[in-house]
């Protein structure tokens, strides 16, 4: 007789297998599981009791990670005379870049600040709202600088070394943490340490594009002021607001802190010295700064034989940390790190959507700023839209200040509708990441909800009886579409299907459901023509293109894609057409066009792509330091380019987890470990010789796991107990697991391998990152 609780147990694992087959292969399941285990794997009762399994992880000791990451480092040999040279500090926060100041023989240390921004919107997100510039420090040596030896240390995210001069040694070491810039310098010979701080005026880095708008009345000077314990401060009012900076010498050693309040006009200068009290010391800052770092880069590992993308990635991994953290204000174009640039704001019609890509797989989502954002600002984002669509609908412009305070254009008008929606696509990538279902419930789900809403309003029947969007833009495309602009009808398809699964998931009977279901099977198909997709209708693709905007449906949505026979001829002719047309391509098309094809599974291509960001023959390649600049400072290509590797190493688009998807040929071997895939697992996975050797899952959440392994030959599936798992064979290499929550399992062929993590040997050299 059956027991309740295995009773319970037989329903819920046959639960959990119909929801990861397809309707009619559900249907046809016998009443039990166990008559559904593969051929070709380790059935349940075979192999003569339990094996247990474990990883050998050799990246558990800080001594490890050390040593691995130190050759990921960036160097320096020659002092940076620009920004996109030089060191990079952050905290989410605080950010500072040293490199030379122009025209002078000291060392610049910018001080800038992710909230420091104005607030009058009656002048724009470029000038009333845009992100202001804070001031910068500088070292002045008393010799003249002949050398520097710089390591910009990951592990740490601290920068050491020397600068020799023709007086002496200067040896500093720098970091920033919980909001203070920390700096310790010690002179020898005949060197002295000098620190002047220069604070900058409070107006839009835009200037060097364009004058202010017609009325604009600039912000107040800054005054200075002595508080009673030395710190100095230099105060810097604007309209509702106000930015503090306070600094002070004890020794070697010099720390400073920036505060910005809004509204509040004063609170701004308390922040600061309060952040410096907390702080202390260098050596008591350093003790909290390593202890976070040093637990932020064990949540995940990745190595791969390429030296210099290896290390590329290791940085951007250091520079997302250093440029977001959640609950704080979502990147601009340019992160904490602000310099002259027409673009000082958030950019919703690509740009943030790239920034924050490579946080799911690298088991970041403690950096999601951008979910954050959209919940704290529910309110701005129903007054962009047009008032009379307020009782409904939220959207938001092309560019905004960190609270998205940007107006959006109504269908019909010509203008760009659809960057709301796309934001809350990685949103939705974050919940499914994370499957959390608070997420879901209170940010996803409703504010979704309400951007579909504003395109309901302008869907109208055509004479074809299909439901038409009237004219929209493409970002960032010269010419508009009369109407079913692609870029919105993808939107609109993948938000209505969302919200569908989403309201399932949630329990809610919502009204609006109907009419979900009705648009997709209403909509007007793509407009496409013998060239693939075009930008909309009567719209062919015929001008080079930075964006691909018209090619979301591919990718990241997924809704045409390489697992639909009859969409293949369609995609290859798109993207092939999109890069054939030159000219305007920039970073982030090689790095969309590598994503694109790591989902066809063609690695050799995807590296392809990739490497033409890193060509210096292009207009706009990667810089020294891995940042990026077109006419100014733009951080989302550089971490969209760590996407792009991550496609290539693991994908779980459509409920399918694809271990080593698109790995070039030439890249023998790679590890991944706790790599985060939608469903929230864990995946880690070895390739050794151009094989994959195991996959090892973990589920955090239960979800259904469907397992595209790239295995060939007779399958051993064993739980971490060493007992056969259930398994189903959902054809093309396909694995639907039997894995609950909490339980972890290895998937591998031929006899058991060593289950070991560790970093794989360098086939590619390749020289540090930085001037070395």
């Amino acid at each position: 007789m059956t027991s309740q609780p295995e009773q319970r147990s037989q329903v819920a694992r046959r639960a959990v297998l119909g929801t990861a087959l397809s309707g009619a292969a559900a249907a046809a399941l016998p009443g039990t599981a166990r008559a559904q285990e593969l051929t070709g794997t380790v059935p349940p009762d075979a192999g003569g009791g339990r094996r247990p399994w474990k990883l050998r992880d050799t990246m558990t000791t800080d001594s490890a990670w050390s040593t691995f990451l130190r050759g990921q480092d960036l160097l320096w040999t020659r002092l940076p005379t620009r920004w996109y040279e030089g060191p990079f500090l952050g905290d989410g926060l605080l950010g500072s870049m040293i490199y030379r100041e122009p025209d002078a023989n000291q060392v610049r240390f910018t001080v800038q600040h992710g909230r420091v921004q104005d607030h009058r919107p009656e002048f724009g997100s470029g000038w009333g709202t845009c992100r202001l510039p804070v001031g910068h420090l500088t070292l002045e040596p008393a010799g003249t600088i002949t050398a520097v030896d710089w390591r910009l240390s990951l592990w740490n995210a601290e920068l050491t070394g020397t600068v020799t001069t023709t007086a002496g040694r200067l040896t500093l070491s720098a970091l920033i943490h919980d909001e203070v810039l920390a700096v310790r310098v010690r002179a020898t010979g005949g060197e002295r340490a000098v620190w002047t701080f220069h604070p900058e005026e409070a107006i839009s880095p835009r200037k060097i594009q364009e004058a202010p708008p017609a009325d604009y009345t600039p912000n107040p000077p800054w005054t200075t002021k002595t508080a009673a314990d030395g710190t100095e401060q230099v105060l810097q009012p604007l309209t509702g607001a106000q930015t503090a900076t306070a600094y002070r010498r004890d020794g070697d050693e010099l720390l400073l802190s920036v505060g910005h309040s809004a509204p509040s006009t004063t609170a701004a200068e308390a922040d600061s010295l309060r952040n410096l009290r907390r702080a202390g010391s260098y050596g008591t800052l350093r003790r909290r700064h390593i202890r976070w770092w040093h637990a932020f880069y064990k949540k995940s590992f990745v190595s791969f034989p390429d030296q210099r993308l290896q290390s590329f990635h290791w940085i951007q991994l250091y520079k997302v940390a250093s440029a977001s953290r959640a609950g704080g204000p979502v990147m601009a174009t340019c992160g904490p790190w602000l310099e002259p640039t027409p673009w000082p704001a958030v950019w919703w019609n690509l740009n943030v959507q790239l920034e924050y890509w490579l946080i799911h797989g690298s088991n970041h989502l403690e950096l999601d700023a951008l979910a954050t954002t959209l919940r704290q600002n529910q309110e701005q984002l129903i007054a962009n839209v047009p008032t009379a669509y307020r009782a409904d609908s939220s959207g938001v412009g092309r560019s905004s200040d960190m609270f998205a305070n940007r107006g959006v254009g109504r269908p019909g008008s010509g203008t760009e509708v659809g960057n709301l929606t796309w934001a809350l696509h990685n949103v939705w990538l974050s919940y499914r990441h994370s499957m959390d279902k608070a997420l879901l419930r209170d940010t996803l789900f409703p504010v979704l909800r309400r951007a579909v809403n504003y395109y309901l309003h302008f869907l109208t029947p055509g004479s074809d009886g299909k439901l038409h969007l009237p004219s929209t833009l493409s970002p960032e495309y010269p010419v508009v579409p009369p109407q079913d602009t692609n870029y919105d009808l993808a939107l609109i398809r993948w938000a209505c299907q969302t919200l569908i699964e989403s309201a399932e998931l949630l329990g809610i009977d919502d009204d609006l459901a109907p009419r979900w279901r009705e648009v997709p099977a209403k909509l007007t198909p793509y407009p496409v023509d013998d060239n693939g997709f075009m930008i909309g209708a009567e719209t062919p693709y015929a001008r080079s293109h930075r964006h691909y905007s018209h090619l979301l449906m591919v990718y990241p949505l997924y809704l045409v894609n390489w697992d639909q026979p009859e969409s293949r001829d369609l995609i290859t002719k798109s993207v092939e057409h999109w890069h054939a047309l030159t000219g305007a391509h920039r970073g982030y098309s090689y790095t969309g066009a590598a994503s694109m094809y790591a989902m066809t599974g063609d690695g050799d291509t995807a590296i392809g792509y990739l490497r033409k960001f890193f060509d210096t023959s292009t207009r706009y390649p990667c810089q020294a330091n891995t940042h990026y600049t077109e006419a100014g400072p733009v951080i989302e290509t550089p971490l969209s380019a760590s996407q792009s590797l991550h496609d290539m190493f693991c994908q779980s688009w459509g409920g399918v987890i694809r271990v080593f998807p698109a790995v070039p040929t030439t890249w023998s071997d790679v590890t991944l470990h706790d790599f985060r895939t939608q469903g929230a697992f864990l995946v880690s996975a070895v390739r050794k010789k151009g094989a994959t050797r195991f996959i090892r899952i973990k589920s955090l959440a239960g979800e259904p796991l469907k397992l595209r392994h790239g295995l060939t030959g007779t399958l051993t599936v064993l739980l971490d107990d060493g007992t056969p798992a259930r398994t189903r064979d959902l054809g093309g290499g396909t694995l639907a697991i039997d894995l609950p929550k909490g339980r972890e399992v290895l998937v591998h062929s031929g006899s058991r391998p060593d289950l070991v993590i560790a970093p794989v040997t360098v086939g590619e050299p390749g020289p540090a990152w930085g001037l070395p």
